[in-house]
């Protein structure tokens, strides 16, 4: 080329990015599941199916290293989904550290452009290769942990869709042969473990979707919570607050109060950092006292934190008319609702509160219309509805609920209301039903099971679709509980009615 081309810099840089690329290095990956386990164990407590995955593949590797001497082997496509703060970006570098791999990262949140994945084409003036090829770059092997973080929050415009441009990433049959713009030569993803992690799947296309396999990271439950903050967020915060190990002592009370009155979320988020402020006031107390060492009783807590935030709704004392305890299933875990439902003199209208969506309201529709159907079974007149104002209320109502799993609770409310039989306060039910009376499957048995719990419930009853779901609920909780498999209604109004007192 003449000297003093523009072309000349192009071109070196075009040269120098190959040169880079770790072309055939590949790291070996450690086969000792024992080790695996242990690493897996140390830092993240409990996500039993991660874990689970991780040494199945290093199983089959090794396998495939007894039998015939080659341990390539695909790598998986996973997709942890769950709600933020339960350690999925966190377990990803567990993971690469167990395998004995390198790790490289790369976020989705408001990735909008295209070019971002692929890079731009050589004809462009300052083009560079796409961030799959910067982030192996900066690996050095063929076979990193990839962490695609936030796959969920994808965006996409009129510079592209780089979901679109994703599918043939995350594509096993195709990424062996991945063409960024820039490079324009096929480079091989075959080896790589690809990981991404989301909050919501409703946000994700569906071919992209499809490629990955989905592990659902649940959210933590109490007792998971006390062992991580036992294990490891206590330990950690001494640290991180230049303090010796051990020297802030919390028991389990303590934490226990910590957990149930100041945070209320899924993961552990919140919970580290109330821990933090618990460190940092038993510092300013012990150097106050010149103590070398604290013991935070369930008493301080209140004076170091102050003021419970949260407080839990408890059952009614005794039964009452037209109050039910339902289930819910919210963002930050299981929640008991108390549904109530009052019948006034009126026209026939039926008045719905609470911030409820369309679905539940829906349910409430389908309650009424089934005890219209089955009035005379109940001792109601064929026209009781002409006669009276029916109003459904859900308490809290500036949170915002929905979901088809209340259809049970209102039918019974409505049944206690207009028949005077009062409602067993030890008894909490969730299902969705149907105008034939059916009940009906619902999702997040495990939480709902544990909002029960812990509100000291005795009864539960439950769609019978749902009886293999309890497997994951832990033993020493289920054994609490007389649980009623019901699969109509009836079944449930025969377990939680009163007979009517005079």
């Amino acid at each position: 080329m003449a000297p003093g081309t523009p072309e000349i810099g192009v071109s070196e840089t075009y040269l120098e990015w190959i040169c880079d690329l770790p072309w055939g290095k590949y790291t070996t990956d450690n086969l000792d599941l024992k080790r695996a386990r242990r690493i897996l164990d140390e830092d993240h407590y409990g996500m039993k199916q991660v874990k689970e995955r991780v040494i199945e593949y290093l199983a089959v590797q090794r396998m495939k290293q007894i039998n015939s001497g080659d341990s390539a082997l695909k790598g998986p496509i996973l997709c942890f989904v769950g709600p933020p703060g339960v350690g999925k970006t966190s377990i990803v570098k567990g993971i690469a550290k167990a395998v004995g791999r390198k790790f490289v990262q790369m976020s989705l949140g408001g990735v909008r452009d295209e070019a971002e994945i692929r890079g731009h084409r050589r004809t462009y003036v300052g083009a560079i290769p796409g961030r799959i090829l910067s982030a192996m770059k900066q690996a050095g092997t063929m076979n990193p942990v990839f962490l695609f973080d936030e796959i969920d929050k994808m965006g996409n415009d009129f510079r592209g869709d780089p979901a679109s441009a994703m599918l043939e990433v995350l594509d096993g049959e195709q990424n062996m042969a991945f063409r960024d713009h820039y490079l324009e030569m096929p480079f091989d993803l075959s080896q790589v473990m690809f990981i991404t992690t989301a909050n919501s799947m409703s946000t994700i296309p569906a071919p992209l979707l499809d490629r990955m396999e989905i592990i659902e990271v649940s959210s933590y439950t109490e007792e998971e919570k006390l062992q991580i903050a036992k294990r490891h967020l206590l330990a950690k915060e001494t640290l991180a607050h230049g303090l010796e190990k051990g020297s802030v002592k919390i028991p389990e009370s303590a934490l226990k109060r910590i957990i149930e009155d100041y945070t209320r979320e899924a993961g552990v988020r919140t919970l580290t950092r109330t821990i933090a402020s618990v460190v940092r006031k038993a510092a300013v107390e012990m150097l106050d006292n010149n103590l070398a060492q604290i013991t935070v009783t369930k008493e301080k807590v209140q004076k170091y934190l102050g003021a419970p935030r949260f407080l839990r709704d408890l059952p009614e004392k005794e039964p009452r008319v037209g109050i039910v305890n339902g289930l819910a299933y919210t963002t930050v875990g299981g929640e008991m609702l108390a549904v109530e439902c009052a019948v006034l003199p009126g026209s026939g209208a039926l008045s719905l509160t609470g911030k409820l969506g369309d679905v539940m309201k829906e349910s409430a529709q389908a309650a009424l219309s089934w005890v219209r159907v089955h009035a005379e079974a109940y001792g109601l007149e064929p026209d009781f509805y002409k006669k009276s104002d029916i109003h459904i209320h859900v308490p809290e109502g500036a949170v915002p609920k929905d979901g088809p799993s209340a259809g049970v609770t209102m039918a019974t409310a409505l049944i206690s209301a207009l028949t005077q039989r009062p409602v067993r306060q030890d008894v909490a039910m969730t299902g969705e039903i149907t105008l034939r009376g059916r009940v009906l499957p619902i999702g997040g048995l495990k939480e709902k099971t544990l909002a029960a719990y812990r509100a000291g419930i005795h009864t539960l009853i439950i769609p019978k679709e749902n009886k293999k779901d309890l497997e994951d609920v832990p033993a020493k909780v289920l054994d609490t509980f007389d649980v009623v498999c019901a699969e109509q209604i009836g079944d449930v109004l025969a377990k939680a009615l009163m007979e009517k007192q005079e």
